[in-house]
C-alpha cells in the first residue's frame, strides 16, 4: 500500500505551514518525518490521514495505492492514526480501548463478538501485554499505553500506519526501547507507516527513508545514511548532528578555511566567492605532532570523558572554538588535558558556497 502526495500547500491564516509538497512511500516502508517545530511535518501527517484539509490546488493529490482520496472522509480512509499522548479511553480497559475501533463500526460492517476476541487478543500479544488486557490506562506506564495506542491503530486492519510523535511523551530509556520494539513490529507486519519526529536519532535508527522538512518544504530525502553523511543543503547538515563551522573564501579554485584547503569535487568553485566550511566533531582529530597533513594549532579548553566519545573543546589560535569527538581509545593514545597546545586536522569535511556544494 503505498502513499503519495502531489503539490500539497496549506496555510492557516498568514501561515503558510506547506508550500507545495511532494513525497512518495513505498509499499511497505518505514518513513520519518524529521524536522524542527513548525516545519510542516504533522501538518502533512494529518493531510494524508484526512483530518486536514490541503488548499485546492490544479494538480493537488492524495493518494493511497494509487487512489486519490483527498476528496475522502478520514473514516472512508482506513488509516491509523496514532497521537504523541496516547488518546486512550480512561474508563475503558486495556481490551476494550483496542477493541473500540471494531465496535463502533456500521453493524452491517462489524466483525462478529468471536472476531473481536481474536483479533484483540492477537494485537495483545503482538504488542507483548497479553495478561494486562483487564487494566486500565492509569495502571499501565508510558510505555505500555503507547503500545495499546498502537494496537487500537492496527485494530482496524488500516491500509496504512501514521505515528505523530510516538515516543515524545515518554522517557529517554522507554523511548529507546520502544524505538527497538516498534522497529521489530514493523519488519513483522510490514505495514507502510510514516512516523513524525523531530528526533534525529529516533528517525536514522527507525526509518529505511528520512524526509527532512523545514519551513514547509521538503529539503531532503534519503536513507539514513544518506541524509547524515551525504546532506543536500546547509539546513540538513545543521539539522543532523553537531557540526563545527569555518567561514572562508575560494581561491584558485579551492576552499580556503585558514590552514585547510578544500579541492572541488566534479564542480568548479567560482573565485571569490564566499564559503562555509562544516565538519562534525567525529570526523576531526587531535595531533600532538604534525602528521603532514594541514593542521591548525589550538588550545584545550574543556574535556568531557564521560560516554561513548571524549568531547574536547578546543581554542583555535584564530579564535574560533570548536568540538572534537575522539574514541577513547584515541584519547587515552593522546591524553588531553585542559591547558594544553595541539594541532587539530580533518578526515572529512563539507563545503556549501552560493554556487556548488561538494
Amino acid at each position: 500500500m503505498s502513499i503519495e502526495v502531489r503539490n500539497i500547500s496549506k496555510k492557516f491564516g498568514s501561515f503558510q505551514a506547506l508550500k507545495e509538497v511532494s513525497l512518495r512511500v513505498e509499499s511497505g516502508e518505514l518513513v520519518a518525518l524529521l524536522g524542527p517545530s513548525g516545519s510542516g511535518k504533522t501538518t502533512l501527517l494529518r493531510i494524508i490521514a484526512g483530518l486536514d484539509t490541503p488548499d485546492p490546488a490544479p494538480n493537488m493529490r492524495v493518494l493511497l495505492s494509487e487512489e486519490d482520496v483527498a476528496a475522502q472522509h478520514v473514516g472512508s480512509r482506513q488509516v491509523g492514526f496514532v497521537f504523541q499522548h496516547y488518546a486512550l479511553f480512561k474508563h475503558m480497559t486495556v481490551y476494550d480501548n483496542i477493541a473500540f475501533g471494531l465496535r463502533v463500526r456500521p453493524r452491517g460492517q462489524r466483525p462478529s463478538r468471536d472476531e473481536i476476541n481474536e483479533r484483540v487478543t492477537r494485537l495483545l500479544r503482538l504488542i507483548q501485554l497479553e495478561n494486562l488486557g483487564d487494566r486500565y490506562p492509569a495502571q499501565l506506564s508510558g510505555g505500555q499505553r503507547q503500545r495499546v495506542a498502537l494496537a487500537r491503530a492496527l485494530a482496524i486492519e488500516p491500509r496504512v500506519l501514521l505515528l505523530d510523535e510516538p515516543f515524545g511523551a515518554l522517557d529517554a530509556r522507554v523511548r529507546q526501547e520502544l524505538r527497538n520494539w516498534l522497529r521489530r513490529l514493523h519488519d513483522e507486519i510490514h505495514i507502510t507507516s510514516v512516523f513524525v519526529t523531530h528526533d534525529q536519532e529516533e528517525a536514522l535508527e527507525l526509518a529505511d527513508r528520512v524526509v527532512v522538512m523545514n519551513e514547509g518544504r521538503i529539503e531532503q530525502v534519503g536513507t539514513p545514511d544518506e541524509v547524515f553523511h551525504k546532506p543536500e543543503t546547509e539546513f540538513v547538515m545543521r539539522f543532523m548532528g553537531n557540526v563545527n563551522l569555518f567561514h572562508g573564501r575560494v581561491e584558485s579554485d579551492k576552499a580556503v578555511f585558514g590552514p585547510w584547503e578544500v579541492p572541488p569535487g566534479e564542480g568548479v568553485y567560482t573565485d571569490g566567492s564566499d564559503a562555509r566550511l562544516f565538519v562534525r566533531p567525529h570526523e576531526m582529530d587531535i595531533l600532538r605532532e604534525s602528521d603532514g597533513r594541514p593542521v591548525a594549532e589550538a588550545t584545550v579548553k574543556r574535556i568531557r570523558s564521560a560516554g561513548p566519545y571524549a568531547r574536547v573543546e578546543l581554542d583555535l589560535d584564530s579564535g574560533e572554538t570548536l568540538l572534537v569527538e575522539l574514541s577513547h581509545d584515541r584519547f587515552r593514545a593522546i591524553q588531553p588535558s585542559v591547558g594544553d597546545r595541539v594541532l587539530v586536522g580533518l578526515r572529512n569535511a563539507r563545503v556549501f558556497t552560493e554556487d556548488y556544494v561538494i
